[in-house]
């Protein structure tokens, strides 16, 4: 794993897409883990202290020892870690807003009957893009736009399913999102993958806020130029 941060009670990663951070059920087949390869490359346990979903990229957080993983799993639990992430959507978003909307506690599982927990993402746009290719048959173009997101809880699928709550779904999201877009700026960037990626984390520490950062990707720079 490429090693962002290493002290004795935490260590910082770069998860590519495409790595699941633990072993789960959706995935038995997978036998390899950002957890796994971690835990052997420094030769201890640890603790993930959140998730990506497989398809993102980007700071993944690691505890060391036990009181850090109750620690800075109470600071998350509280909202007291800031997040910022880099997204590409469908379409051209207002220049900044929150979308406030709660969710079903669990994304895998109808949203009917589900108690909902509330949800709140700040999101700015950073870039818009209009493409020479034809998605919609009413329009020879097809929009996406660079968005600059942090998410003020922590609900699974929070970015994924908020952004589709406001018609402008990620761009890859095979849940959420749509498959004919998916396919063409795929094939545009030369690049199939979700477009998601955990720019940066800063949690609390006794020395004051600690903010690890992840690069993107080569495939991400057609959109930061």
């Amino acid at each position: 794993m490429d090693l962002l941060y290493l002290d004795d009670r935490l260590a910082a990663v770069a998860k590519p897409a495409g790595l699941l951070v633990h072993p789960t059920g959706l995935d038995a087949h997978e036998a390899v883990s950002a957890l796994k390869l971690l835990r052997d490359q420094l030769g201890r346990r640890v603790w993930p202290l959140h998730r990506l979903d497989k398809a993102t990229s980007g700071v993944l957080l690691f505890a060391l020892d036990p009181d850090a993983a109750r620690e800075w799993g109470l600071a998350f639990e509280q909202g007291r870690v800031r997040k910022r992430y880099l997204a590409l959507v469908r379409g051209w978003p207002e220049a900044d807003g929150e979308i406030a909307q709660a969710l079903a506690r669990d994304p895998e599982r109808p949203s009917e009957g589900q108690e909902r927990v509330p949800a709140l993402t700040r999101y700015r746009r950073l870039a818009r893009f209009e493409w020479p290719f034809r998605v919609d048959e009413r329009h020879a173009t097809s929009r996406y736009a660079l968005m600059e997101v942090e998410p003020l809880t922590g609900r699974r699928h929070q970015i994924r399913r908020h952004f589709k709550h406001i018609a402008h779904p990620l761009v890859g999201d095979t849940t959420h999102g749509k498959g004919a877009h998916n396919r063409a700026v795929a094939a545009w960037l030369g690049t199939p993958r979700l477009w998601l990626h955990c720019e940066w984390m800063e949690l609390p520490t006794a020395q004051g806020p600690l903010r690890i950062t992840a690069p993107c990707g080569p495939e991400w720079e057609p959109l930061l130029r």
